[in-house]
């Protein structure tokens, strides 16, 4: 099964989010260090936007539709739960590669379709885009 190099580094780049929080206490995923928002948010942010790219707009689903009101762009800052931020940044991880398996060069080059018009950036851009947000 060909999996496409930046779908490669981008798990690559997951494990390595994983490996650098492991051993972070519930305790210190609420803390803010002003002006920061707190880790467990950030580990919700991400999610957000591998919900956006690769579930709602790649799919065609919404697993976690209040999402984007709680750790999306814009949004207030909060002090989600560890526990529940991880629970669910692993399923949209895990639907978002349902479709991240399938990527070829061709598919990179397309645009998704997003509320009746095409998204303003490719697929691979928003690769990219998600590569380096982590």
């Amino acid at each position: 099964m060909f999996i496409h190099p930046l779908v490669v580094q981008l798990r690559f780049t997951r494990s390595e989010f994983v490996r650098c929080l492991e051993g972070l206490t519930a305790e210190d995923a609420i803390k803010r260090l002003m002006p920061m928002n707190s880790i467990s948010w950030m580990i919700g942010h991400l999610a957000n936007q591998e919900h956006r790219y690769w579930v709602i707009a790649a799919q065609g689903k919404d697993i976690f539709p209040a999402l984007n009101d709680r750790v999306g762009y814009g949004q207030p800052a909060s002090t989600p739960g560890l526990d529940e931020m991880w629970d669910i940044w692993h399923k949209v991880t895990s639907t978002a590669d349902m479709y991240l398996d399938t990527v070829t060069p061709e598919i990179l080059q397309t645009y998704f379709d997003w509320h009746g018009k095409p998204y303003p950036e490719s697929a691979g851009t928003l690769l990219q885009r998600n590569l380096y947000h982590y």
